[in-house]
């Protein structure tokens, strides 16, 4: 018992370095995100193919890859920045570009006839989507963006490539001080469950309220078709 909670002194601290990168990574990929959507949309070609290319190199590249061209790459173009800093940024661009299409899905899945009603209203264009369309999709955006949100906290666990004190890095260093792997990443994993899981249960109840909410509104305009 001991030995247990020996272990877990020495990763906790871990976890709020996780919880940090976690944090700064979202709140700067969300409202990146919503951006990008938009730009990808924009008239302006330039604009346009801009926010494409960042996004799909956002995707396409793993996060890992990612990491290592920030933290390893950049110094030999005299850009050397510090583990955390260098994972907000490939966090960020990751997380970001998924979050793009999570919200520009979310916008398409509007219906059209919102935007038809807002026209009857004679609302122009933009006071239309940002007072009725854009609020509409984030409420759908909710549930995925949330998952995603927990899935983020699983990445940080990356963060131990690039010596980052995280959870992997703290549990890596106390197994090798003490020989004593297997319980380091036993406690390491407990301590990654009890963050996650409570945190599924409560995106997946907040998906069904969520289904609730909009399954009246789909049965009124069902009968009004």
């Amino acid at each position: 018992m001991d030995t247990i909670l020996e272990t877990l002194a020495a990763l906790f601290p871990g976890l709020g370095t996780a919880a940090v990168l976690a944090g700064i990574t979202l709140a700067l990929a969300y409202p990146l995100g919503a951006v990008f959507a938009l730009c990808i949309d924009a008239p302006i070609r330039f604009v346009r193919l801009a926010a494409v290319a960042v996004v799909e190199v956002g995707r396409g590249l793993p996060l890992l890859v990612l990491l290592y061209l920030i933290y390893r790459g950049l110094p030999q173009a005299d850009i050397v920045l510090d583990p955390l800093p260098s994972a907000v940024i490939a966090f960020t661009w990751s997380i970001g570009s998924y979050a793009t299409e999570m919200i520009r899905s979310s916008i398409q899945a509007v219906p059209d006839g919102q935007t038809d009603a807002a026209r009857a209203l004679n609302l122009p264009d933009r006071v239309a989507f940002f007072s009725v369309i854009l609020p509409q999709a984030l409420r759908i955006a909710i549930p995925p963006l949330m998952n995603l949100a927990i899935k983020t906290f699983q990445l940080t666990s990356l963060g131990y490539a690039i010596t980052l004190s995280e959870v992997m890095q703290a549990a890596h260093r106390h197994g090798s001080v003490h020989f004593k792997f297997l319980e380091s990443f036993v406690v390491a994993a407990v301590i990654y469950a009890a963050v996650i899981i409570p945190c599924s249960v409560l995106a997946r109840r907040l998906e069904r309220r969520l289904s609730l909410h909009l399954r009246p509104v789909q049965g009124v305009n069902a009968t009004t078709q």
